[in-house]
């Protein structure tokens, strides 16, 4: 039964994900263009679409919101709502539910959202496409493995030192 709450909690984090990102581009994807590489963004500079000083303070809005807010959420359900207690049910459960939600980013939102429909191009950039290159993908796939696992491994461990 815990798998299961667990699968859903990481399918409901993903679901997050995908409502900040639709927030972030519903008024055009250059909204979430601090996500873009710095040709993108230069691009969309040069042309006069938006200034470095809005993608910067976008990508600083982004941090504040989602990295707490994903921490947040992966200690609620673990440890409130899964009464996981001790380093590793806490880390696997919080693990598992970030791996999840890093495997709906690199293949339904980057792989299909990002790289298969005109939701996220930004008019005169198409020549910069596609916007996450093969190595992009590469280093977002094993970041996503071993920052959530080096994310766990330290979330667990501050609250072994808190439920003492």
């Amino acid at each position: 039964m815990i798998i299961l709450k667990v699968i859903i909690e990481g399918l409901g984090l993903g679901f997050l994900l995908y409502l900040v990102c639709a927030l972030g581009i519903r008024k055009g994807a250059v909204g979430m263009v601090h996500l873009y590489s710095p040709e993108v963004q230069k691009r969309v500079i040069d042309q006069g679409v938006t200034t470095a000083e809005s993608i910067k303070k976008r990508s600083i809005l982004f941090k504040c919101i989602c990295i707490p807010g994903y921490f947040t959420y992966v200690l609620a359900c673990a440890y409130l709502i899964n009464g996981a207690r001790g380093f590793m049910p806490g880390f696997i459960q919080m693990f598992v539910i970030l791996s999840i939600m890093n495997v709906i980013d690199r293949v339904l939102i980057d792989g299909f959202w990002v790289g298969r429909t005109n939701a996220w191009n930004i008019p005169g950039t198409e020549d910069l496409k596609p916007y996450i290159k093969t190595r992009d993908k590469v280093q977002k796939w094993i970041f996503g493995t071993v920052g959530m696992a080096v994310v766990s491994v330290i979330l667990s461990g501050i609250m072994c030192l808190v439920l003492k």
